[in-house]
């Protein structure tokens, strides 16, 4: 884990670059949100944030012999990684996800739209799985989920994720997940998902999901799988020449007025404690509830379905 020549950065003065490697239907980046939340929320001005999809569900992917039995199975691994995060999890999982590339496309095309846009949008299909159990694994459902979310053209990313160019961009996504750097097979333990890279099909590596990869001229730092966000603020720390990481706890209000929907455990990290304000909106999951500003909660597929009840 110590600083190691590599990437394209190398020569640009004064540049560092977090990268994300993640998919929108992973359990472990799901429940990997807050800390996440809070390392974006964290990093010195100047600091180039970047995501990267990296297709956990291929269109390759043989479908399964028994998708009944599939399911049950993955339901059982969800909750097993929800007891480690505590992020919440579908009361049902209807399917295992065919594929990630609707869900990559769309969160993708959304980049284009802006950042809060972009991170309403990937946050939504996220949800999709995870509160409601409905994988968003078609073009449709990808962009049933995100409709109304707040300063999104919907008929611009509907056209722009079935673009060549944005899949072209999904494309070097997934390649470029596929070529992790030296170290990332081995990683240091202590972590009920420590993040070694995985072994592709084809005899090749990816990164495991959620992986971020710090970069500044010189070198990198690699902070795989389910980590603390000490591990963060080190790996930045260290390549940002020693500058703090520093992130504001909000009041739950204020988080709420943020984020727009928070998990208990983003409560926990992002506020300054007191319960979830009265005019906050209550989405039972299977182990603890989600909260959504009323004005999220009047566009969200939780809504829609009529899974919500008022607090």
């Amino acid at each position: 884990m110590t600083a190691v020549p590599d990437g394209p950065l190398a020569g640009t003065p004064g540049t560092t670059e977090v990268v994300e490697y993640t998919d929108p239907l992973c359990p472990w980046a799901w429940g990997s949100e807050p800390v996440f939340r809070w390392l974006r929320a964290a990093l010195p001005a100047g600091v180039r944030r970047r995501r990267v999809f990296c297709v956990l569900f291929d269109e390759d992917d043989d479908p399964a012999p028994d998708p009944a039995a599939e399911t049950a199975w993955y339901a059982r691994y969800v909750e097993d990684v929800a007891r480690h995060t505590g992020a919440p999890r579908a009361p049902r999982l209807h399917r295992v996800a065919a594929s990630s590339w609707p869900a990559s496309l769309v969160a993708k095309a959304a980049e284009a739209q802006g950042a809060d846009v972009a991170e309403r949008v990937l946050r939504r299909l996220r949800e999709t799985v995870f509160v409601l159990g409905v994988p968003a694994d078609t073009h449709e459902l990808a962009l049933a989920a995100v409709r109304g979310v707040p300063g999104l053209d919907p008929v611009r990313l509907a056209a722009d994720a079935l673009s060549d160019a944005v899949r072209e961009r999904v494309r070097a996504d997934r390649s470029e997940a596929r070529r992790p750097v030296p170290g990332a097979r081995s990683v240091p333990g202590g972590s009920p998902h420590p993040g070694a890279a995985k072994e592709t099909g084809d005899g090749g590596y990816r990164y495991a999901l959620p992986t971020v990869l710090v970069r500044a001229p010189g070198g990198h730092r690699l902070v795989p799988g389910l980590r603390p966000r000490e591990a963060y603020a080190a790996a930045v720390g260290e390549m940002c020449a020693g500058v703090p990481l520093v992130a504001v706890r909000l009041s739950p209000d204020e988080a709420l007025l943020r984020h727009r929907s928070l998990t208990g455990p983003e409560w926990e990290l992002l506020t300054d404690g007191g319960e979830p304000p009265s005019w906050a909106v209550r989405v039972e999951t299977g182990n603890g509830p989600l909260w959504l500003h009323p004005e999220e909660a009047a566009t969200h597929p939780a809504t829609r379905s009529g899974s919500t009840a008022g607090r």
